[in-house]
C-alpha cells in the first residue's frame, strides 16, 4: 500500500470531487447511479463499471485518510 502514500492526499480530494460530482449539470451521475440502483435498473455491467470509476477516487481518499489516522495513532 505505499502507492497510495505516495499520492498526495490533494489529489484524491480534486478527483473525488470532480467524479463524483461530474457532470454537475443537471444532477451528479453518482446521484443517477444510486438512484437506479436503489430502483434495480442498475444491471448492465457497464452501468456497475461506471458506478465503481466514479466512486473510486472516494474510496481511496478514505482508504488513505484512515492509513495515515493508523500510522499518527500508532506513533504517539
Amino acid at each position: 500500500m505505499k502507492w497510495l502514500d505516495r499520492i498526495p492526499t490533494s489529489l484524491l480530494v480534486a478527483a473525488a470531487v470532480f467524479l463524483g460530482l461530474a457532470p454537475f449539470v443537471p444532477e451528479p451521475h453518482v446521484v443517477v447511479k444510486f438512484r437506479m440502483l436503489g430502483q434495480g435498473n442498475l444491471t448492465r455491467p457497464v452501468d456497475l463499471f461506471d458506478l465503481f470509476y466514479h466512486l473510486l477516487p472516494l474510496f481511496l481518499l478514505a482508504l488513505k485518510l484512515v492509513r495515515n489516522r493508523k500510522k499518527t495513532t500508532n506513533t504517539s
